[in-house]
């Protein structure tokens, strides 16, 4: 594995935005990453296997939970270190940030946000230290982009919920500890439980054969009758809103995440051509390959602007739905077109795990997919700006 020379591109400045703070807390996360993420993990993609030594890492480096509270055991930071923290994280490795990003927004924040305080104080703690380790079960083999058409469903036994259904394309579910799980009450009526290891009739296989996402563990749940105690409900909110408000939050992180895969094929495709002599002259030197290189660092400066003044909003709880989907719409899609033309620029040698680039390729087709699809994504801005939705 050759050593991690990566140099963040910064060509606005954007540093000069950030607080001292911030900017601990992001180069903290990129040292880190260079240290114990970038020897391991072409080896674990090629393998397809999640390190799983990486999670007390995570944990120290208060990516479980970064903005919860400290009293309930997350670091108390604000949404833009949150998202610098998902930067760097991505851009060792997509499925790394997804188990930050799942174990955080969607477990830590709806336990937050929609649970007791007996449910904060007994799961938040161990969850930020990496104790447990939770998933999030919305999507379903018959409804992705329509999550309000899920079968998912639960009965009122009297002392206890009687769950069945299935979720499926579930981050961290092979090994997840806990499970916030929607599912629909007898009214029909959508409501978060969390569902725990070891639960009768409650399973989590393995989803294999993937090509992206490979140092990820990514699986099923299936819920057969299982008993869940009415103390696992979570009661402060209900219906749709509930998990797409984790999904913001969740969102708003891969919006950050996917600017550390592009900076990242950015800075390699960079080197490589200043030092990739073709025709007597660096590679570096030809027009277009110039002009590949320009039109990244523009893709990347305009993500990083807007992901910061997405996070100036958030932290000012300003930032809508509509504009968290298109900061995460345009920052993938950047990021994957730039993975493709970087790879261009290392001709033969951007596809072998010698180079990150098409790891990241790999990884970001999921990325452009998950948490709203590009296309549903674009119908949510248009919905906001037309007051029509065309989904429905």
């Amino acid at each position: 594995m050759k050593p991690d020379l990566f140099q963040a591109p910064d060509y606005y400045q954007i540093d000069e935005l950030l607080s001292e703070e911030q900017k601990m807390v992001r180069d903290a996360t990129r040292d880190w990453v260079k240290r114990d993420v970038s020897p391991i993990i072409e080896d674990a993609a090629q393998k397809a296997e999640f390190p799983k030594q990486l999670i007390k890492g995570l944990a120290e480096l208060g990516a479980f939970g970064p903005y919860i509270p400290e009293e309930y055991g997350g670091a108390g930071l604000d949404q833009i270190s949150y998202g610098l923290i998902m930067q760097e994280i991505e851009r060792g490795d997509s499925g790394i940030r997804s188990t930050a990003s799942v174990q955080s927004s969607l477990v830590m924040y709806p336990i937050m946000q929609y649970g007791t305080e007996e449910q904060r104080k007994k799961y938040l703690p161990k969850l930020a230290t990496g104790e447990l380790i939770g998933c999030f079960g919305l999507t379903e083999p018959d409804h992705g982009s329509n999550p309000g058409g899920m079968t998912s469903n639960y009965k009122d036994m009297g002392d206890h919920f009687l769950l069945n259904g299935a979720k499926m394309w579930i981050s961290n579910a092979p090994f997840a500890d806990i499970a916030v799980v929607w599912a629909k009450n007898e009214e029909g009526r959508i409501h978060g439980l969390i569902v725990e290891r070891g639960m009768e009739g409650f399973s989590t296989p393995e989803t294999h054969n993937k090509w992206s996402l490979r140092a990820s563990a990514t699986g099923e749940l299936i819920f057969d009758n299982v008993k869940v105690p009415k103390e696992n409900l979570l009661p402060n909110k209900s219906g749709l809103g509930a998990p797409l408000g984790c999904l913001d939050s969740a969102r708003y992180g891969i919006a950050w995440g996917a600017i550390g895969a592009a900076m990242d094929c950015y800075d390699t495709a960079l080197r490589y051509a200043k030092e990739r002599v073709q025709f007597d002259k660096p590679i570096a030197g030809t027009q277009l390959q110039q002009k590949k290189l320009a039109e990244m660092i523009t893709e990347i400066t305009k993500a990083q602007l807007l992901a910061w003044r997405l996070g100036t909003l958030k932290n000012e709880n300003r930032a809508t739905t509509a504009q968290i989907s298109m900061a995460k719409r345009n920052n993938v899609d950047m990021a994957l077109k730039i993975a493709r033309e970087a790879r261009q620029i290392l001709g033969g040698m951007g596809i072998t795990g010698e180079y990150s680039i098409m790891r990241h390729m790999m990884n970001l087709e999921s990325v452009i997919t998950y948490e709203g699809t590009h296309d549903i994504h674009l119908l949510i801005t248009g919905q906001d700006i037309t007051g029509i939705p065309a989904f429905k």
